[in-house]
């Protein structure tokens, strides 16, 4: 069994396209595979198929439908604000400790790859006293973080790598997906990130085309795995 946690360095970067490019990718293969996004903010029921719980759901082969949504999202919120502020807003604030067992009994659980895609970005609050770098600290996986190509990414990449190794948080690869506006090339940003990384894979994902959904990139990042 593998598991691992996609974190990043801030919200919109990318983690549940990079997540639903390696479940595709592993699932053409023949591998056994399967994701949660345990939490998720801004997260309206009646489009429920633009969500980030039904690209993976898609990608996992699995319906978009309520039951599911559940399996893999027990913490849904609607508003689009952090989840210690969505949840306050609902009066329904999130156990840390519930969400630690869910994580770990499914990790567990599973018999081949799993991913758990984490919320916004390493310190994104949980709740009034843990935060995703907690979480991600309770469980004790190895990490795949996900970071854009836009201007000040290099500064956010290496604070970010800073503070997971003040965890002792194992970083199997850090991805570089590509911002819709970059002031250098992708190939520039990875290089740059690669001078810090201390031997870690740095991987650039360009933006694809509408409708195209595998790269040669993602290969990559599984060996990393």
């Amino acid at each position: 069994m593998s598991a691992l946690f996609v974190t990043s360095t801030g919200t919109d970067i990318g983690k549940t396209f990079v997540t639903a490019g390696l479940i595709r990718l592993l699932r053409d293969q023949g591998a056994p595979v399967d994701a949660l996004k345990p939490i998720v903010s801004g997260y309206d029921p009646s489009v429920a198929e633009t969500s980030d719980p039904a690209v993976l759901l898609r990608a996992l082969g699995r319906a978009v439908e309520a039951s599911e949504v559940a399996a893999i999202s027990p913490w849904r919120y609607r508003a689009p604000l952090s989840p210690d502020q969505a949840a306050a807003q609902e009066n329904r604030p999130i156990d840390f400790a519930a969400l630690a067992k869910f994580s770990q009994e499914a990790i567990a659980a599973h018999k081949g790859h799993l991913f758990i895609e984490g919320v916004g970005g390493i310190m994104v609050p949980i709740n009034e006293r843990y935060t995703v770098l907690d979480w991600m600290t309770a469980l004790r996986i190895p990490v795949l973080l996900v970071v854009g190509s836009y201007l000040g990414t290099i500064s956010h990449t290496l604070t970010a790598l800073q503070v997971l190794a003040s965890r002792n948080l194992r970083i199997a690869a850090i991805v570089v997906s590509e911002s819709d506006r970059n002031a250098v090339p992708l190939e520039q940003t990875v290089a740059s990130i690669e001078h810090f990384s201390a031997g870690i894979a740095v991987i650039g994902l360009p933006r694809l085309p509408g409708g195209l959904n595998s790269h040669p990139a993602f290969a990559e990042i599984a060996r990393q795995l």
